[in-house]
């Protein structure tokens, strides 16, 4: 399933009601508020006022309130307090929550300034890239849990929208690899405007039909990798995949540090034992030379291509590349060139604190592969077992949506 980023539109004035743009039932969505509704009012000159606000709680509670750090979308806490006067003795009232810190970290993402309006009548044809990533969404709910509120420039809209499985109608054979599903609906913070979304589900590819897979495991094992959330949950995320893998499958795994290596040379799928003591022993140590072991890494599979299988290079890192790159503009061409030769690119990324999230997502992009961010056992599941078919294996490479707005119906739209 992939989804293009949503579509905000501005309708004609005299043809508010009219969808012939896209002809398509709305459907309803509701906004939330995360505020404490009747509790805030405003006067005349700005200022904010409280009306029949309950007492203050004693120091006590006010301390133990300071402590607890909600994420906005999860429920306030209520808490009872003695009544105010005109209100009964067990009415329950919300007691507002502070809200939590935003996220402070050595993580490097890339900042990208919001799409600007484009008239109908100047440019009626909107041409865009589908997104197949889902790492934004991790990522955001990482810091969530952590009590702590993303950075913007974290949050990517079109990934937080694919990461959610959805009922799309599927296509019926490979002649039709695609099948579009288009919803209007009303925009949650402009009346005077509409969200579309787009999205597309490919042809399923079963375990039973999917083509045999040439992977190369690229696993940085660098010192920056040592760490709970890192290189031991890189191990445990390969083992999952190891045992989606058969004997039509071959398996190779090169690290990297100070040097690159080959740890397991080409070995069938089915030789799992081989292939899992080779991912037990690895350790972290060392500085990244991340170069030379992408290099390493294409040579093999390389070698080993198969002209009617899936040939990917999969790489798990923290994206922390400081040694060996002396231009990375040099690496992503060269990455490029090896897309072209069948050769695609896949990047799992793991930890924080020092995460390169700008790195990770070009070379993906340059390496017609995928990104996803792994936090958890739980998310590794997700990735490389529930969506194997849809992280490893591409029905269609350069996907793009051409959409054709009618200025009769839309006079202006905006990529959100």
């Amino acid at each position: 399933m992939q989804n293009a980023p949503p579509v905000e539109i501005k309708e004609e004035a005299d043809k508010a009601k009219d969808d012939s743009a896209l002809a398509q039932k709305p459907m309803a969505e509701s906004a939330v508020n995360y505020g404490a509704p009747g509790m805030m009012s405003g006067s005349a000159d700005g200022a904010t006022t409280v009306a029949n606000a309950p007492p203050a709680p004693p120091p006590a509670a006010r301390d133990a309130a300071a402590k607890r750090m909600h994420a906005p979308m999860l429920a306030q806490e209520m808490m009872v307090g003695n009544a105010a006067p005109g209100m009964s003795a067990d009415m329950i009232m919300p007691y507002p929550q502070p809200m939590p810190p935003h996220y402070q970290g050595g993580d490097r993402f890339e900042q990208k300034q919001a799409n600007l309006a484009k008239a109908v009548a100047n440019e009626p044809v909107s041409t865009f890239s589908i997104d197949v990533d889902t790492a934004s969404y991790s990522f955001v709910r990482r810091m969530i849990n952590q009590g702590t509120l993303p950075q913007p420039e974290m949050v990517r809209v079109e990934e937080m929208v694919n990461y959610f499985p959805y009922n799309y109608e599927l296509p019926q054979d490979k002649a039709e690899p695609f099948k579009p599903t288009i919803t209007v609906m009303p925009s949650p913070w402009n009346a005077s405007k509409k969200l579309v979304h787009i999205g597309i589900k490919g042809f399923d590819i079963t375990h039973i039909k999917r083509p045999a897979a040439n992977l190369v495991f690229l696993i940085d094992v660098s010192g920056s990798m040592n760490a709970p959330d890192k290189l031991p949950l890189v191990k445990s995320s390969l083992h999952m995949l190891v045992d989606q893998m058969d004997a039509m499958d071959t398996i190779s795994i090169v690290t990297y540090a100070g040097s690159a290596g080959t740890a397991l040379s080409p070995t069938k799928g089915s030789d799992k034992q081989t292939i899992r003591n080779v991912i037990d022993q690895l350790g972290a140590g060392g500085s990244t030379a991340g170069a030379a072991g992408v290099e390493q890494a294409y040579a093999l599979a390389q070698q080993h291509f198969n002209k009617d299988g899936v040939n990917r290079v999969i790489l798990a890192t923290d994206g922390d590349f400081n040694v060996g790159i002396n231009d990375p503009a040099l690496l992503k061409t060269y990455i490029e060139g090896k897309r072209a030769s069948g050769i695609s690119l896949s990047v799992l990324g793991f930890g924080q604190g020092n995460y390169n999230d700008a790195l990770m997502q070009s070379l993906a992009q340059h390496g017609n592969g995928n990104a996803a961010y792994i936090d958890n056992i739980n998310e590794a599941r997700k990735v490389l077992v529930d969506e194997m078919s849809s992280t490893l294996f591409t029905i269609a490479k350069d996907v793009k949506i051409q959409v054709e707005w009618n200025p009769a119906a839309v006079s202006e739209y905006r990529l959100v």
